[in-house]
């Protein structure tokens, strides 16, 4: 690491993780590699504190990170531009969603390193707005996701534009059967540093799974977890369309919440995002793809309405929580079908589920004695019942006002002759000897 670094990271942190120590002098000589660490443990400082050293300010795009998502694109940015101000380099973000031909002039200042999601750095190679000819390293963060299915056509389409001899960094937090095809597919040899034992960066979390069967009664459940003291918790839906179900019945009812999600722009992602860090709100709902990799510090809980159908899936979604060492919480919404067919899924982790209940506006493993009922619980039901009561009162001043009251005669209205030529009529009467 470099003096200038340095200083600034005996500021912030105690020492460095295993994955950066791992990594560090591989990617300082230009070795491509694959580096694999539990969520949390630092994976974007990992690359960024040996690879910006290496880049000549002013002398092209010599950098680029690929990240599956504009969240993850735009945190990564966020971090490597903290720490590219010390030395003069340049970071561009190059996101869907944001203004195109605003990313199109700054381009034109040649940025040294470019931060984006995949389409969009296609997108702007193809068009020629972006050249990589001088690129020294690119990196693939989040690499189990990007490199499947229809992305990684778009990732391998990104690498022919690149020299020969750059150097490749890929890093994830899960093992994926494309790993060991990665020195074929891409032509280098690749080593692979695997620190997920020797890692020690995760906290204690606790894992459960609180009876809902239904999406109305999940969306309950996140009602009454919201009356939770100093609560906050990131909300994980399989679909959009039940995600929106659900933000619709918070939203009616008033609550604190966020949505990252379905066609949204950049700058109202970026506002939930921050509303969520800064504490202004307490939950916030959001699919895998939204919120992949994305960091949020001290988080208290992780909470799955929708259950996922993958142990990747579970990994990457609890290890939003319990990072750098804090306390987390994963709470799992279902019933008794959905909970056991996630305990098959886990059954290759440590990962331990415990009945979980909410009492007293606590979460708690003691079920309630029959009888009981939780505090929030008492409160609902006080409310319906003044509400019943408020209706029953006005039913009856209504009905006590209708039999006493003194009813008002109707006057009759003057019946309207015809005087429609009456004259005439007169005149024929006359004449007739009426």
């Amino acid at each position: 690491m470099i003096e200038q670094f340095q200083e600034k990271f005996n500021q912030q942190f105690k020492q460095p993780t295993a994955i950066q120590e791992a990594v560090a002098k591989p990617l300082a000589e230009d070795k491509s590699i694959i580096g694999i660490a539990p969520t949390g443990s630092g994976k974007t400082l990992a690359f960024t504190l040996p690879l910006l050293p290496k880049i000549m300010p002013g002398a092209g795009t010599q950098l680029l990170v690929l990240a599956p998502s504009q969240e993850l694109a735009i945190q990564t940015t966020r971090v490597m531009r903290e720490w590219a101000n010390i030395i003069g380099v340049k970071v561009l973000a190059l996101t869907g969603g944001a203004n195109l031909r605003r990313q199109v002039m700054k381009l034109r200042k040649h940025p040294d390193v470019v931060v984006g999601t995949p389409g969009r750095v296609l997108h702007m190679l193809d068009n020629r707005h972006l050249k990589l000819g001088h690129l020294q390293t690119m990196v693939i963060d989040e690499a189990d996701d990007l490199l499947r299915d229809d992305t990684l056509a778009v990732v391998e389409d990104i690498e022919r534009a690149t020299p020969l001899s750059a150097q490749l960094a890929f890093f994830s937090a899960t093992k994926s059967p494309v790993f060991k095809q990665l020195s074929v597919m891409f032509g280098r040899d690749i080593l692979t540093l695997d620190v997920t034992d020797s890692d020690h960066t995760r906290g204690t979390v606790r894992h459960g799974y609180i009876d809902a069967r239904t999406n109305a009664q999940k969306t309950a459940v996140l009602r009454r977890l919201t009356s939770i003291k100093d609560f906050r918790g990131l909300v994980f839906f399989n679909s959009t369309r039940t995600l929106h179900y659900a933000a619709s019945r918070l939203r009616h009812e008033h609550m604190a919440i966020g949505t990252l999600g379905g066609r949204q722009k950049q700058t109202q992602r970026e506002k939930a995002m921050r509303m969520f860090r800064k504490r202004q709100i307490k939950l916030l709902l959001t699919t895998d793809v939204a919120a992949r990799g994305i960091d949020i510090p001290k988080l208290p809980a992780v909470i799955n309405f929708d259950l996922p159908t993958e142990t990747n899936t579970y990994i990457h979604r609890v290890g939003r929580t319990g990072r750098q060492g804090e306390p987390g919480l994963v709470i799992n919404l279902g019933d008794d079908h959905d909970i056991r067919d996630l305990k098959k899924i886990l059954a290759p982790t440590d990962y331990h589920l415990e009945h979980l209940y909410i009492d007293n506006d606590q979460i708690t493993d003691q079920k309630p004695q029959k009888g009981q009922k939780s505090v929030s619980v008492r409160r609902q039901n006080s409310r319906q019942l003044q509400q019943e009561q408020w209706s029953d009162s006005t039913n009856v001043e209504k009905t006590v006002h209708h039999t006493l009251g003194k009813p008002t005669k109707r006057k009759k209205k003057p019946h309207k002759k015809n005087r429609k030529n009456k004259g005439i009529r007169l005149k024929h009467r006359r004449k007739s000897g009426m």
